[in-house]
């Protein structure tokens, strides 16, 4: 697809006005069809983002049923180029999760702890045998929280029925992967909507959104569970910066000039280091790609679409994108510590997202990057010049070395002190621990 074709196809895809037409029309298709409204889940036994996921599902069916229904597929995330780095992924997954589940108020497993890995295998040759009952979802979700919650009894119990063979199950986990493939996506503790994929408890109001505009709910109130949620998540950052904040080490902002999600969280990292008056370091590194890690098309476009409906949220400028790979990332890092030296790598490094993402300016070229740099206040013939020098490329893989000893890989993730977070919504669970560290306790972290 060439560039103004893939623009054009961006356009179409991510323009709220026709999503929204796209929203409607798969909804009167299924009325013209007959067909129900079906929510297909995918869980993951020893996935912790499925179980947390599995905490609002019960809530989710009773809200929407019989109007909604939900499916539940035992599944397993799709590996190799879908997942970099598995080992990294698995256990920063469980550190997240944890703290997590602490904020938001659901039971998990002490600090240190795993579930019982015994329980594995009989857990999942039991919910394979049970895949085709009508309460299936209602003993996903228990088995999950038995699972997550280190709950042997309760395993025990439900393991008193007799469950299948290991080939069947595992008959059952491929083929159900061969699903999730052919949908579209790639991981668990995911939901799947006429068309539109919800990743884990941090997409699951989107999803509740979108049903209570349908007027589909059975209450007009919130459920108790998801009201807690929306209330763990709320944010309010001080109007001075609190005096404890000034023992507090840097905030760092490790960022890509090619993520999507680097650029979202660029406006509430800048407000929370502005609102407690850290020193804020940003250390940016060559995108994914150019690190030797393929980004295959499913999970390219689920990015794509999901950080619009992210940056929608959060109100954040987006959807005119002129992909910076290759040639544009190089020069906007050259451009960025040039910027640095003019005390100007701040202004840069949000123009020239706000360039890339919301309006197709291909900083590729000299005139995309004149743009960029005279509305961060820079001086384009010396951004020229600056941009030749070629010490930026020891500054990225300095960068990525100490991205790679916080046990991360990908971007965007915030550090501050041995507090690691990956993703621009976790950016609720940062401003509460700083907050947290002004109080001088550990707060909800682990």
């Amino acid at each position: 697809m060439n560039r103004k074709l893939r623009a054009l196809y961006l356009i179409w895809l991510l323009d709220a006005r026709f999503v929204a037409l796209r929203e409607a029309v798969a909804e009167r298709a299924r009325l013209l069809t007959f067909r129900k409204r079906v929510v297909s889940v995918f869980l993951q036994l020893d996935d912790p983002y499925s179980y947390l996921l599995s905490h609002y599902l019960e809530s989710m069916i009773d809200r929407y049923r019989p109007k909604v229904q939900f499916r539940v597929y035992l599944c397993q995330a799709l590996s190799g180029e879908y997942m970099p780095q598995p080992g990294m992924l698995a256990e920063y997954a469980h550190t997240d999760a944890e703290r997590l589940a602490s904020a938001l108020g659901i039971p998990f497993l002490d600090k240190g702890d795993t579930p019982v890995v015994e329980f594995r295998r009989p857990l999942l040759d039991y919910l394979a045998m049970e895949q085709e009952e009508d309460d299936f979802p209602e003993t996903v979700i228990r088995a999950l929280a038995y699972y997550w919650r280190g709950d042997a009894e309760g395993i025990s119990k439900l393991l008193g029925r007799p469950g299948g063979g290991s080939d069947e199950t595992n008959v059952l986990i491929g083929k159900n992967q061969l699903l999730l493939r052919k949908m579209g996506h790639y991981n668990c503790a995911t939901m799947h909507y006429a068309g539109e994929w919800y990743w884990g408890v941090d997409r699951l109001l989107h999803l509740v959104r979108r049903f209570d505009a349908q007027k589909l709910n059975r209450r007009q109130a919130l459920d108790e569970d998801i009201a807690s949620m929306i209330a763990a998540r709320k944010v309010t950052l001080p109007a001075t910066p609190p005096a404890a904040a000034k023992a507090l080490p840097p905030l760092e902002l490790y960022y890509s000039f090619r993520s999507p999600y680097s650029y979202i969280a660029l406006r509430s990292t800048f407000a929370i280091a502005k609102a407690y008056g850290l020193k804020l370091d940003v250390k940016p590194v060559l995108p994914m790609v150019a690190r030797g890690m393929d980004m295959p098309r499913a999970k390219l476009l689920y990015i794509v679409k999901d950080a619009n409906r992210e940056a929608r949220r959060k109100k954040v400028p987006f959807g005119r994108i002129a992909d910076p790979a290759g040639e544009g990332a190089e020069r906007c890092l050259a451009a960025f510590y040039y910027a640095k030296t003019q005390n100007r790598q701040f202004d840069f490094i949000l123009e020239a997202g706000k360039a890339i993402f919301a309006e197709g300016v291909d900083v590729a070229t000299d005139e995309g990057m004149q743009v960029v740099a005279e509305r961060a206040g820079l001086f384009w013939p010396e951004l020229q010049e600056g941009m030749q020098d070629e010490l930026w490329r020891h500054e990225v893989k300095l960068n990525r070395e100490s991205l790679a000893e916080a046990g991360m890989w990908a971007v965007p993730t915030l550090k501050i002190g041995e507090h690691v977070f990956w993703g621009q919504d976790r950016d609720w669970l940062l401003a509460h621990t700083v907050e947290d560290l002004c109080q001088g306790t550990e707060g909800i972290m682990v």
